[in-house]
């Protein structure tokens, strides 16, 4: 009895997995005989509907794969062509490679197209409507990245597709991709970059195989942020090209990336210490010339700013637009040499000693009256405004009654004419004396004069450069 019993169980089994009964929740009743009345028998079919599914998808699996073939083109009409749905998702940018132009991305590719070949009816087998087997076993699209900088050959992601009943074949891969990107550095460290990835076929035209996107563009649902690129967009859109190699056009879909560079590092690092740098410079007009450092810290910041100009030429890529960066440093270091040069003539004048010649009228009028007034150069104990008149350096004159005494023998005998020799060194002396006098006066013009170029040189280049740097950091706002 328990034998017969079983049997009947079995059979039961299998005709509930034929009619796809099999796997319901729930318990299934078999009615036993050997008795007057029925007795109820609870089944847990599970393990049972699991292997009747099992047995049914390789029925299915050696019925659909006994005559394919995944060398052509699954059509069933030739002149047909085969319609490939391309849908991308941004995961993560490893790496924006400037100097190289390469940008290196991690995506997840779908394909999705109709295999006629591979079509069944899902009531012969049970209610089977999608099997999922490798990718290798089917046809798939030669759909390649065109801009592809890297040496290595496409390698063919051995993930599994999933294939329904209806002959809809898709396909899931993740992809690391390094195309080639033209990096526009211009604005940096405030640019903004576009990188096209173009997906297309790369042996069928468009006669035999069409590539379309899904959506607007590629998905961001999954992208992780990263440190230094934010993503603005992914729109994607569809070309028609014809080659001079083909007559027959070929489509392609290019997904175009839109990044915008985080400029604060760099701002921190390479923009700041140029700044101070620069507002430092224009110092060494106010150094006092007796120091001895105004020459040396305006070489001193030169130096600064050529270790800082290395560093940016390193990272940038050899092309003929200068960063907006770059720019700023060779504008700084270009007024830094000419205020060095400057220093130096302003030093000369300094220190052109009691031999020079007088200050110009010019120069005494223009410099040493109204600009010094302007600019509140002044003496010690001077009011600003109110400068000391130029002053005309005098003229020795000879002492009275020395040259002007008649020539004529003096008959008294106590007269001074008898110390001629007396007098003639007094002359002398006094002579000497004021010629000093006049040659620290022109001394003392040149010195002020050398201050009064100090301090308007000082304005300029200290306006120079707070212009410049707010220029370049508005670009950051």
């Amino acid at each position: 009895m328990g034998s017969e019993c079983l049997g009947e169980r079995r059979a039961l089994v299998a005709y509930l997995g034929r009619s796809g009964i099999c796997g319901k929740t729930g318990s299934i009743q078999v009615l036993g005989k050997g008795k007057v009345g029925r007795k109820p028998v609870s089944l847990a079919p599970e393990d049972e509907c699991s292997g009747a599914e099992g047995r049914l998808a390789h029925k299915l699996f050696r019925d659909l794969f006994a005559n394919y073939t995944s060398a052509l083109r699954p059509v069933a009409d030739t002149d047909q062509a085969l319609n490939v749905t391309l849908e991308v998702t941004l995961s993560q940018i490893i790496d924006m490679d400037e100097r190289n132009q390469v940008l290196t991305l991690y995506l997840w590719i779908r394909q999705e197209w109709t295999d006629a070949y591979l079509r069944w009816d899902p009531d012969a087998y049970g209610g089977l409507d999608a099997i999922r087997i490798p990718s290798s076993l089917v046809w798939r699209p030669d759909i390649v990245l065109y801009n592809k900088a890297d040496a290595q050959p496409p390698a063919s992601a051995s993930t599994n597709v999933v294939l329904r009943h209806d002959g809809a074949v898709r396909w899931d891969a993740p992809a690391i991709t390094r195309s080639s990107c033209r990096v526009d550095v211009s604005a940096f460290p405030f640019d903004a970059q576009r990188c096209g990835l173009t997906f297309g076929s790369w042996t069928h035209g468009g006669h035999q195989l069409d590539v379309r996107p899904r959506g607007a563009g590629a998905s961001l649902a999954d992208f992780v942020e990263n440190v230094e690129w934010r993503v603005l967009g992914m729109p994607a859109r569809r070309r028609v090209l014809t080659y001079g190699c083909c007559s027959e056009p070929y489509p392609d879909v290019t997904f175009t990336l839109l990044l915008r560079r985080r400029a604060a590092a760099y701002v921190c690092n390479l923009l700041l210490p140029c700044v101070l740098i620069s507002l430092l410079a224009p110092l060494a007009f106010h150094l006092p010339a007796d120091s001895g450092e105004k020459v040396s810290l305006g070489v001193t910041v030169l130096l600064a700013l050529t270790v800082f100009q290395l560093l940016l030429a390193e990272s940038m890529p050899p092309a003929e637009s200068v960063p907006l960066i770059g720019k700023y440093y060779m504008a700084t270091m270009t007024m830094v040499t000419f205020s060095t040069a400057l220093t130096i003539l302003i030093m000369n004048l300094h220190y052109c000693g009691p031999s020079a010649r007088p200050v110009p009228a010019w120069a005494r009028a223009l410099l040493l009256g109204r600009l010094a007034r302007g600019l509140c150069v002044r003496e010690r104990g001077e009011p600003c405004g109110q400068s000391r008149p130029p002053e005309s350096p005098p003229s020795p004159q000879p002492p009275e009654g020395g040259a002007g005494l008649p020539a004529s023998p003096c008959r008294e005998p106590q007269c001074l004419c008898h110390q001629e020799a007396l007098l003639h060194h007094v002359a002398t002396i006094a002579n000497t004396f004021r010629s000093h006098r006049a040659a620290q006066r022109r001394h003392e013009d040149w010195k002020r004069l050398a201050r009064v170029m100090d301090r308007f040189f000082l304005g300029i280049f200290f306006s120079m450069a707070l212009v410049m740097s707010l220029l370049v950091l508005v670009q950051a706002l």
